[in-house]
């Protein structure tokens, strides 16, 4: 117990990340996640799926660490992490300016954009793009890169906020919305899964952006663990074999 106390007291004087020497000898990896973005993270009846998930789980058992989902409203991810609450946000989250001032990401692991999903009866109106004001209300999800990308590009046009994507969807079938923008991940999903529905997604590329996870600032040591792992897995072809176990493509 000695030996661990002068090594902590050492780490601090050094400016070391106490929660990654705690994690060392076993503490469980608090992992932030918001199940709103299927395929990446979502719920399968009353467990968590997808990507994210999997890849959670492979991270743990290369660290030698037990993996703590802990479910957030995501607009309180970076919150969260900040505050100490939890040690790592995996659930789609894209690199921006504005989180990097907050958050370290890791390296990236996908490369997605922002599309549309839209009621089929209308996509014949984008087959040229879109226009500086969209016609109707558009639906997006709260504090996301749709979001800030309406504000930014389409300041101009009606939008609505949405928890989920299932409220979104819902006010897209009801006509309480004409288009639902978030990642392409997500929109290519919901094409899918509602095709019978008439929702189709717009295939236009809005943005290109990145996927990566994000630490605290200043944790090198999860930082480094981290991205070990993101290049084992890439390297040896089983990051491309989880995506296609959720996805019809891999990154």
């Amino acid at each position: 117990m000695r030996v661990f106390r002068i090594w902590v007291g050492v780490c601090i004087l050094a400016g070391c990340s106490l929660i990654s020497v705690i994690g060392a000898e076993g503490a469980a990896l608090r992992v932030g996640v918001s199940p709103i973005f299927p395929p990446m993270v979502f719920k399968q009846g009353k467990e968590l799926a997808g990507v994210e998930v999997d890849l959670a789980r492979e991270l743990g058992k290369s660290l030698g660490r037990k993996i703590d989902f802990v479910e957030l409203p995501w607009e309180d991810q970076v919150d969260a992490l900040s505050e100490g609450r939890i040690d790592i946000v995996m659930s789609s989250m894209s690199i921006t300016v504005a989180r990097r001032h907050v958050v370290d990401f890791t390296r990236p692991y996908l490369t997605v954009a922002q599309m549309t999903l839209v009621r089929a009866e209308d996509q014949i109106r984008y087959a040229f793009g879109f226009p500086v004001r969209l016609p109707g209300a558009v639906g997006v999800l709260k504090a996301t890169t749709g979001e800030f990308l309406m504000n930014r590009e389409f300041p101009k046009s009606t939008r609505k906020t949405f928890k989920s994507e299932t409220e979104a969807v819902q006010a897209l079938k009801k006509k309480k919305v004409d288009l639902f923008v978030s990642d392409s991940t997500l929109i290519w999903h919901l094409a899918g899964k509602h095709a019978t529905d008439n929702l189709v997604a717009v295939p236009i590329m809005l943005t290109e952006e990145q996927l990566a996870w994000a630490v605290r600032k200043g944790d090198q040591a999860l930082m480094e663990a981290a991205n070990g792992f993101l290049k084992k897995v890439s390297d040896d072809g089983s990051l491309n074999k989880t995506f296609r176990r959720w996805t019809a493509i891999g990154p």
